[in-house]
């Protein structure tokens, strides 16, 4: 595996190399003459070689912007299919995944695709990537909050159905109630007319500016209207001085939102695990994972003022990589309800020995969706401090007060991080690879532990 990953960073190094003159000392580190050696030294040889190629690569990559984009370009456009399969079998049929769920999922596809052109126009118009166009990043970025937003209400409206169906009688017992599902569940048309709102909504605040105002590259997003006032900033002490890129308060809501909401839809998921019956909706958690930790990564690469180059890459290897295990994980949902390979499918390796179990692992029939919660045959999840618990949490509230609730304590987040990190140098003048890891990786590792720790050990009750 690290041969493989070796010889791909070696391929690229030459590539970004030979097509620009710029990069050529990424070549420096790669001794040639050291090729000419005898066959029993080979292997020492390419072993080194590539290690430093692929050192090169990331040296190069976290020194130059244009580099480090031209690696996470192919990334990025990779990730799309993946993702596809992921829709295709988390909506097979006999999922019984709830409509809106879908929609909240597939707006993704909405988000990348209304991002292309603002990264466009940010590079055409002011030579910046979109990270560095606060008005035009924000307004992109609210598309993925839309996105995780849709999901999370679609979730959070099956499950409390689910709730709804039970009543107590005078001796306490429940009684039964077949209720009708709510419109989110059984049709698509519901989440996809709010999607449909709230994209205008996002639309207008990037196009507004540009018809109706002087905006250049690093106009603030909604004006800056969230912003402390710089008097007021200037009275808390001797703060460093933030750089232009720097994020709004509103664009770090939107990037806390996101980050938090993902957290929920995968908490939801796991529940909906119980709900149903079938284990394996937890697999989808634990496919959503690399995809939370891409959410960290740009989120850190902010924090850092955009100055780790590095971690778009990054970023673009863990969203391919997420997907994919999205994809899987969905994959394995449909087989267990009984999806199978068309007949004329020439990749009937898929029907492996795990699809003739198709349904041995799954305890609910498909009209068992329609069942309250407590009559289901389920493993019983343990509640954890966290954030993917909120939607419990707040599971009394109505769904405006839920979203209230979220977007105000993303916004005490929000302003915490913007002035805060300004009380220190290692955020305004950092530009460490092996800091910015750390930052990513540790969150990310305990998520991950979090998660591990829920479905083996019932009194784990997490940390946050």
């Amino acid at each position: 595996m690290t041969t493989a990953l070796a010889l791909i960073a070696s391929s690229v190094s030459l590539s970004l190399a030979l097509n620009s003159p710029n990069r050529l000392h990424m070549l420096h580190n790669i001794e040639v003459s050291s090729l000419l050696v005898d066959t029993a030294g080979y292997q020492d040889i390419l072993s080194s070689t590539l290690t430093s190629a692929a050192a090169s690569v990331v040296e190069a990559a976290n020194s130059d912007k244009e580099a480090a984009e031209a690696l996470a370009g192919p990334l990025f456009g990779a990730s799309l299919f993946p993702y596809l399969a992921f829709l295709y079998f988390l909506d097979f049929k006999e999922n019984d995944t709830p409509k809106g769920i879908t929609v909240g999922f597939a707006t993704c596809l909405l988000f990348v695709f209304l991002t292309i052109p603002a990264a466009i126009a940010s590079q055409l118009l002011y030579g910046v990537s979109l990270a560095d166009c606060d008005w035009l990043h924000g307004s992109a970025e609210s598309m993925l909050t839309i996105t995780n937003l849709i999901t999370v209400l679609s979730f959070r409206q099956a499950l409390r159905w689910k709730e709804e169906q039970q009543m107590k009688d005078d001796d306490g017992d429940n009684v039964l109630r077949m209720l009708p599902p709510p419109p989110s569940v059984v049709s698509y048309a519901p989440m996809i007319s709010l999607v449909c709102l709230l994209t205008v909504l996002a639309a207008m605040t990037a196009i507004v500016p540009a018809l109706f105002s002087v905006v250049d590259t690093h106009t603030p997003y909604l004006g800056g209207f969230l912003d402390l006032p710089p008097d007021w900033v200037s009275s808390f002490g001797n703060l460093r001085t933030e750089p232009e890129n720097a994020l709004t308060v509103a664009t770090w809501i939107i990037h806390l939102t996101s980050l938090v909401e993902f957290l929920v839809a995968m908490g939801f998921a796991w529940k909906w695990a119980d709900v149903v019956g079938n284990k394996r909706w937890k697999g989808i958690t634990w496919g959503l994972l690399p995809l939370h930790s891409s959410g960290i990564t740009a989120c850190i690469y902010h924090l850092f003022y955009n100055h780790i180059p590095f971690l778009v890459p990054l970023q673009a290897f863990l969203t391919v990589f997420g997907n994919t295990t999205a994809a899987y994980a969905a994959y394995r949902l449909a087989l267990s309800n009984g999806w199978k390979p068309p007949p004329i499918s020439s990749f009937y390796f898929w029907t492996s020995s795990e699809s003739m179990e198709t349904n041995k692992d799954r305890t609910a029939t498909t009209n068992e969706i329609i069942a309250p919660i407590e009559l289901l045959p389920k493993e019983e999840s343990p509640s954890l401090i966290g954030f993917e618990d909120l939607g419990d949490a707040l599971s009394d509230d109505t769904d405006l007060s839920f979203v209230v609730k979220l977007f105000v304590g993303c916004a005490i987040a929000s302003y915490v991080i913007k002035y805060a990190e300004l009380q220190v140098d290692l955020f305004t003048s950092s530009s460490s690879l092996t800091l910015g890891f750390l930052f990513v990786f540790i969150p990310s590792a305990l998520n991950a532990f979090k998660w591990y720790k829920r479905s083996r050990d019932p009194t784990f009750e997490g940390w946050f």
